[in-house]
C-alpha cells in the first residue's frame, strides 16, 4: 500500500471508534473510492455489517453508535424521539409491552436503507417529522445545549462509557407520542405515562406546544394533564398556541372533552397502570 493510501486508512481508521458506522456516501465525499474501500475490506481492516454501510474490524454494533454515526458522523437531522425517549428517561413501565425495543427515531428525511438490515436486538421506527416543525439546523458534535433546548432537544448520555445521542426532552416526546395516537389503546398509554408526567417543566411545555402543528397532540396533551391534575398545568403559558377550531374525535361513542373539544374512551380509568 502506497504512503498516500495508508495516509488515507490512518485518517480512516482514526475517524471510527469501536461502535462507530460510516457509510458508503461519506467515504465517497471524504474521497475514498469503491475500490480503495474494497481493499480495506479484504485486507481486514473494515467490515460490513450491511450493504453501503462499514466499521472497524473488530468493532461493537450496538443501537447507541448506529445513532451517534448517524446523527454526528453523517450529519443526518435523526433524533431519538416519542416513545423511546420516554423509555430513556424511565418511563419504560408506563409503555407498551414489547415497544421498550423500538428506538423511535424522528427528523427531516428518512434514514438510510441499511439501518433496517443491521442485525441488532432492537429495530428502528422513523416517525417524520412527529406534528413539529423541520429543524432548521444540522447536526454537529459541537450543537450549543441552549440551542438543542429551543426545540425541545437535549444530548443524553445513555452510558458513562458512550457517547451522547441529541435526544427529545420528556416535554417533547410526549407531544411526539400524542401524534402518533390513531385508537384507544394508545390512548391508554399515553393517558398513563401522563399521569407520571409530575415534572415537565411549564415553560418548556408552553415553548413545545407553541413548535407544534398538530392540533390533535396539543388537545390530547393538554386534556390528558388536565385530567391528572398536574401541578405544573396552571403555570403553562399558552400565549400563541393554536388549538383550531371545532371538534376533534379520535375515538368513536368517546366522552368529549368540554374545553378542548377532543373525545377520550369513557373508560380511562380502568385502564391506568
Amino acid at each position: 500500500m502506497g504512503d498516500q493510501n495508508a495516509g488515507k486508512l490512518n485518517l480512516l481508521l482514526a475517524e471510527l471508534s469501536d461502535t462507530r458506522l460510516i457509510s458508503s456516501r461519506w467515504l465517497r465525499a471524504h474521497g475514498y473510492s469503491s475500490s480503495l474501500v474494497a481493499r480495506y475490506v479484504s485486507s481486514g481492516w473494515l467490515v460490513s455489517p450491511a450493504r453501503g454501510v462499514y466499521m472497524r474490524k473488530g468493532g461493537h454494533l450496538q443501537w447507541e453508535g448506529v445513532i451517534r454515526s448517524l446523527q454526528i458522523g453523517e450529519g443526518r437531522q435523526l433524533h431519538v424521539g416519542g416513545r423511546f425517549a420516554l423509555s430513556l428517561a424511565g418511563h419504560e413501565h408506563y409503555l407498551r409491552l414489547g415497544e421498550a425495543g423500538t428506538i423511535t427515531l424522528y427528523g427531516s428525511a428518512r434514514p438510510p436503507g441499511w439501518l433496517g438490515k443491521l442485525s441488532l436486538g432492537q429495530r428502528f421506527e422513523f416517525l417524520g417529522g412527529g406534528g413539529f416543525e423541520l429543524l432548521p439546523l444540522s447536526f454537529t458534535a459541537e450543537m450549543p445545549i441552549g440551542v438543542l433546548s429551543d426545540h425541545g432537544l437535549a444530548w443524553h448520555q445513555i452510558a458513562p462509557s458512550t457517547d451522547a445521542l441529541i435526544c427529545s426532552t420528556p416535554e417533547r416526546a410526549i407531544l411526539e407520542l400524542c401524534d402518533s395516537v390513531v385508537d384507544a389503546t394508545l390512548i391508554y398509554e399515553v393517558d398513563a405515562l401522563m399521569q407520571a408526567m409530575t415534572t415537565l417543566r411549564p415553560q418548556r411545555v408552553g415553548l413545545m406546544l407553541r413548535h407544534c402543528r398538530s392540533i390533535k397532540a396539543k388537545r390530547l396533551f393538554l386534556a390528558l394533564a388536565e385530567r391528572h391534575r398536574h401541578a405544573w398545568l396552571p403555570h403553562v403559558p399558552l400565549d400563541g398556541v393554536d388549538l383550531g377550531q371545532g371538534k376533534r374525535s379520535l375515538v368513536p361513542g368517546g366522552r368529549l372533552h368540554p374545553t378542548y373539544q377532543i373525545t377520550l374512551p369513557g373508560d380511562l380509568d380502568e385502564h391506568l397502570v
